[in-house]
């Protein structure tokens, strides 16, 4: 995998070190990258415990117990592949940076070991012939592929249901949903299902359920990831990214995570990246002395809504944090016309179907071949009110009269982002990932419930390709969880990171669900 100008280096604790570090508990709940592997040096773990730890805790409570429902397929090689990790570090150590670490990934992601279903009941058999091109980095670097995780069907829509599973409910509040569509990924990570986990953003697809789920979770810069692999909804703004319970996990699975992909033209967008005058080895020693952060007031819930009041309250009390720990909130700034500018540069109505036939027909024997025909047999969640609008979608967006205007509508949205945060000097704006709190995962199946009565502000960042990181802001009154997102410029993650690692020192706002505690008899 080529360099990557950002690439997050180990602290103290790196690979090389694993062996001088002191010996650690043996606690596997809550559990580090870090922490993991210094068990393992210290022979307190095996990658095959490891692993074994992680199904019990999917058996006892998303199968069973709270049955959140997070998991659609478990790899059946999971513990052969962790007992060849344990050979290879008995005989040469690690393999890579995530030697031994356990991983959901969305089921849009392409795994030629298991089933893919790409949250579709049509695909609920389907094994492809190929690993998606980032399933071959992290097989690289030492990581376990243990699960595949739901989402809507071929992730069309912010919300936590698919027809090949259902409903995944949210581990803080089991009659809520967890935020989609990278659904599965953030309750199963939050649940200690796995270390950490990959999801996937085209509108906010890995920020909101991060906010739903007290998670961090990162969108890349668009092509800095590839998408080789990934099942599209629109290619222009797709990206797979990852989501964690600490900002360190959330480097490191990064790291692993980008390159240059020649089968993906867009990932040449690691050449354009240049480095960031931010060190990242030393993120635990981040802070937010002298951060300048610019408070995007307009896209703040309405105080008068009883809906949005306890999220706003909540996104405040971050904000004062923030401030009591160095950073000079610029408060409030502005984009002109935004919501003009981001019902412009919408492609949600316009790329859908044509990228998803487009991935379908480069399948193969896959079974079905194309949108109408899922549409028409009725293989989809009817509570998606978007996959109508995919179905009777173009099939060549770029001949639609208002495609081009759309599309020079999202480099106008950038351009503005960028003039804001370069007058008044900001290293990121910031603001709420969704103006509400989680739903009652049965207002949307009734339809009571509305993609219009959800206002996320996660395509902010995806309509402009600018990288953005969602933070646990803390919980409402009612113990609901709430996001607060960083926006920067195009390439500045390694900065994002830093001051998410500085806001992280200062709040540690992480706290594991109640509905799956630690296992009685397990570590």
């Amino acid at each position: 995998m080529a360099p990557f100008p950002n690439k997050y280096i180990p602290p103290a604790h790196s690979i090389a070190q694993w062996g001088k570090e002191k010996q650690m508990s043996s606690t596997i709940f809550e559990s580090t990258i870090t922490e993991l592997h210094d068990q393992i040096a210290a022979d307190n773990l095996t990658v095959k415990e490891v692993v074994e730890y992680y199904i019990e805790r999917i058996e006892t409570y998303d199968s069973d117990g709270p049955e959140l429902n997070s998991v659609i397929t478990l790899n059946p090689n999971a513990r052969e592949r962790a007992a060849k990790l344990d050979e290879a570090f008995a005989e040469n150590g690690p393999v890579g940076s995530l030697h031994g670490i356990p991983i959901l990934a969305k089921d849009q992601v392409s795994t030629k070991e298991m089933v893919t279903t790409y949250g579709s009941e049509a695909f609920k058999d389907f094994v492809p012939s190929e690993d998606a091109t980032i399933v071959k980095y992290l097989r690289d670097a030492g990581a376990i592929i243990l699960g595949k995780t739901n989402m809507p069907d071929w992730a069309a829509g912010f919300v936590g249901y698919s027809s090949v599973l259902g409903q995944t409910k949210n581990p803080y509040a089991l009659d809520r949903d967890p935020g989609g569509s990278s659904a599965g990924t953030a309750a199963g990570v939050a649940a200690n299902f796995a270390t950490v986990g990959i999801g996937e953003d085209t509108g906010g697809s890995i920020r909101v359920p991060a906010s739903c789920c007290n998670l961090y979770g990162l969108r890349p810069t668009t092509g800095l990831v590839s998408r080789t692999g990934l099942s599209p909804l629109v290619t222009r703004q797709d990206t797979a990214g990852p989501m964690a319970r600490t900002v360190e996990d959330l480097a490191r699975l990064f790291d692993v995570l980008t390159g240059f992909d020649p089968s993906d033209e867009r990932s040449a967008a690691n050449r354009m990246s240049s480095p960031q005058n931010y060190d990242l080895s030393s993120l635990g020693e981040s802070s937010l002395e002298g951060a300048r952060l610019g408070v995007l007031r307009q896209v703040f819930g309405d105080t008068n809504d009883r809906r949005a009041e306890p999220v706003t309250t909540t996104v405040e009390d971050a904000l004062n944090t923030m401030t009591e720990a160095g950073a000079e909130l610029v408060d409030p700034v502005s984009l002109p016309k935004l919501d003009q500018q981001l019902s412009l540069s919408s492609l949600h109505e316009l790329h859908p179907r044509h990228d998803i036939n487009e991935f379908l027909q480069e399948l193969s024997d896959p079974p079905a071949d194309s949108i109408e025909e899922l549409f028409r047999t009725g293989a989809y969640h009817e509570a998606l009110e978007l996959f109508k609008n995919i179905a009777d979608g173009p099939e060549d967006p770029t001949e639609e009269p208002n495609y081009w205007d759309s599309v020079a509508a999202q480099e106008a949205l950038r351009e503005s982002i960028l003039y804001l945060l370069a007058k008044y000097d900001l290293d990121a704006l910031v603001f709420p990932d969704v103006q509400v709190g989680p739903v009652k995962y049965a207002d949307y199946h009734s339809g009571a419930v509305t993609r219009e009565d959800y206002p996320v502000n996660t395509v902010i960042a995806s309509q402009s390709s600018c990288p953005a990181i969602s933070m646990p802001a803390g919980f409402t009154d009612d113990g609901l969880p709430v996001g607060i997102e960083l926006l920067g410029q195009p390439n500045s993650e390694g900065l994002l990171l830093e001051l998410a690692a500085g806001y992280e020192q200062a709040t540690e706002m992480r706290s594991p669900p109640e509905s799956t505690p630690q296992l009685d008899h397990g570590s």
